[in-house]
C-alpha cells in the first residue's frame, strides 16, 4: 500500500504543475487588493495613487514587526527603486503611510498581535475608483 502511494505522488505533483501552467496569467492592469485583516505572514496589497504597498508581520510577544514594500506602479513605468520599510507596531498602534495627494494607507496591529489591518481602505478603494 506504501509503495503503490509512493507512485502516484509523482502523478499528483505533475498533474498540479500542469494545471499552473495553464493558468491565466493577471496583466498588470489587473489590481487586486487585500486591506486585511491578515494573520501573521499574510500579505497586506494596496494602491496608493500610482504606489503598490505590499506588507506582512510578524508576530513577537503582542507586538506587529511590519515589513512593508512599496514600489512605482505608474503606467509610464518610471521604475523607481522599491522602498522597504520596517516598523514594530503595539497594539491599537497606527502606521501612517503617505504617499502623495494627501494619499495614504494606515496600517494597525490587533491585541496579542493577532492581525494587521488597513483602517482606511474605503479610501483607498474610492481613490482608485477616481483614477480610472
Amino acid at each position: 500500500m506504501l509503495k503503490r502511494s509512493l507512485r502516484t505522488l509523482p502523478i499528483a505533483a505533475a498533474t498540479a504543475l500542469s494545471a499552473l501552467a495553464f493558468t491565466p496569467v493577471a496583466s498588470a492592469e489587473d489590481t487586486q487588493s487585500n486591506f486585511g485583516p491578515v494573520g501573521p505572514n499574510e500579505p497586506i496589497i494596496a494602491t496608493i495613487g500610482d504606489k503598490r504597498l505590499i506588507a506582512y508581520y510578524e508576530a513577537d510577544g503582542d507586538t506587529c514587526n511590519v515589513s512593508a514594500v512599496v514600489f512605482d506602479a505608474s503606467p509610464n513605468g518610471r521604475h523607481e527603486a522599491p522602498t522597504r520599510v520596517r516598523v514594530a507596531l503595539h497594539p491599537g498602534d497606527l502606521f501612517f503611510l503617505d504617499g502623495v495627494d494627501e494619499r495614504r494607507a494606515i496600517l494597525t496591529c490587533a491585541p496579542k498581535a493577532g492581525m494587521l489591518t488597513v483602517l482606511n481602505s474605503h479610501e483607498l478603494l474610492t481613490q482608485a475608483a477616481n483614477i480610472n
